[in-house]
């Protein structure tokens, strides 16, 4: 079913996807297949094939919008495990879709009268969630409709471009898992995070250009297209700084400016790389419990033509840390009364979470929301939060992959492929 599925999706818009999955997976026993993607908060599943996320309409079978918070459907996207309906769904299943990590949303799927759901059918599930998802990221890039489903209000010019070049929200390996927020979704002006894999090299980025307004967006992608742009010519983290640097006087004249942080990661050795252009430090979490701020000299923000040099700085992380970049937007917003949200609490929420065992894009989805309601839903600076844990010189197992990220349960047999975490007796005959 999932070879015919592909055959048949090769020209089909996103429009006409959802018809096709459920004439597919019918054949196969799952009745009534409907596709829910996440609106950019993360806030709501909107039915592809529906109305506008959040307008309230519901077809014939089907509600158009479902909350993230506290339905079956939500514990799917949060978990990453498949959720049975509740008692008046007798059949229905919940499953998540991820495309890599990343989640974009869930399934609904009706087994037909005589299907049983053992573990081979469960399976069956997680691999059709994930064709579909890796199916619907290679449609939704020449459409509108994906765009406009997934909005609940307009976006303002800057948040446009910085959705488009940004990087997918979450990333692992065994090795590494990333995973990053930001918030006002539909305002943001000025900051736009980075990351990239070069072999055991891990690249990091986080830029946070002056102002709230489209000059403050065109300032934060001028300054992400130089990080990349001299990063792919293999310029270490200095000469990248140095290269915004000068892309940004070129353009601005010292108009505008961007703070920054630019650090590498080398995977193998947790070697950490970096430097602050005038940006606040990153932070690490260490055995879940500790938060410790790392410390460098901080050159000026980048496009500001000092001409003072940034400095290179050198930490080393240990197995599980967890390292914090973010923006001022995250500590130093204030309430009604004056009060900043501050390090502290930001710091001992994600401490708290990490006990609880949630996965990180999750955790992080937890964050912004309390962080919006600790400023009654309005920010007045951009908030971004980037997170990546390290596993340590020996790589993680799926499972310990899986928990991180939220991922489905991994059923395929550890023997089936030759893995990083496997070990080889080079002796044996």
């Amino acid at each position: 079913m999932l070879g015919d599925l592909i055959a048949a999706s090769h020209v089909v818009t996103l429009e006409q996807f959802p018809d096709l999955v459920a004439k597919h997976a019918a054949k196969v026993g799952w009745l009534d297949v409907q596709i829910y993607l996440a609106d950019l908060q993360q806030v709501i599943l909107c039915r592809l094939g529906g109305q506008a996320c959040g307008s309230g309409g519901e077809s014939e079978s089907a509600p158009d919008a479902v909350r993230v918070e506290g339905t079956l459907a939500g514990r799917a996207f949060q978990t990453g495990g498949i959720v049975a309906g509740g008692t008046s769904e007798a059949g229905q299943w919940w499953v998540p879709m991820l495309d890599g990590t990343e989640r974009l949303g869930v399934l609904r799927a009706t087994a037909a009268p005589d299907t049983e759901m053992d573990a081979q059918a469960a399976q069956d599930l997680r691999n059709l969630g994930g064709l579909i998802a890796l199916m619907t990221v290679s449609k939704r890039g020449g459409s509108d409709t994906y765009a406009r489903l997934v909005r609940r209000r307009r976006m303002n010019v800057a948040a446009e471009m910085e959705w488009r070049v940004m990087p997918p929200r979450t990333f692992a390996t065994d090795r590494v898992l990333i995973s990053a927020v930001m918030e006002p979704a539909y305002e943001v002006s000025g900051d736009v995070f980075d990351y990239a894999v070069a072999e055991e090299t891990v690249h990091l980025a986080l830029f946070d250009a002056m102002g709230h307004d489209t000059a403050a967006g065109l300032t934060a992608n001028l300054a992400l297209a130089a990080s990349r742009n001299h990063r792919r010519q293999d310029c270490g983290i200095l000469e990248i700084a140095e290269a915004v640097e000068r892309a940004l006087v070129e353009q601005f004249s010292s108009d505008r400016f961007a703070t920054g942080i630019l650090a590498e990661l080398d995977a193998g050795t947790g070697a950490l790389t970096w430097t602050s252009l005038g940006h606040p430090p990153p932070v690490i979490i260490r055995n879940g419990r500790t938060a410790v701020t790392l410390s460098c000299s901080p050159a000026p923000p980048m496009g500001t033509d000092l001409g003072v040099p940034p400095t290179l700085c050198r930490d080393q992380l240990e197995p599980g840390d967890r390292l914090l970049l973010y923006t001022d937007g995250i500590t130093e917003a204030r309430d009604h009364r004056g009060h900043e949200f501050g390090l502290e609490s930001f710091t001992d929420f994600l401490i708290q979470h990490h006990a609880d065992g949630l996965p990180v894009p999750e955790t992080l989805r937890r964050l912004i929301r309390r962080h919006l309601a600790y400023h009654h839903g309005r920010l007045e600076d951009d908030a971004t939060v980037l997170v990546l844990e390290w596993s340590g010189p020996t790589p993680y197992r799926p499972a310990r992959v899986e928990a991180l990220a939220g991922l489905p349960e991994h059923t395929t047999p550890a023997t089936a492929l030759p893995t990083p975490w496997t070990t080889h007796d080079t002796d044996a005959p």
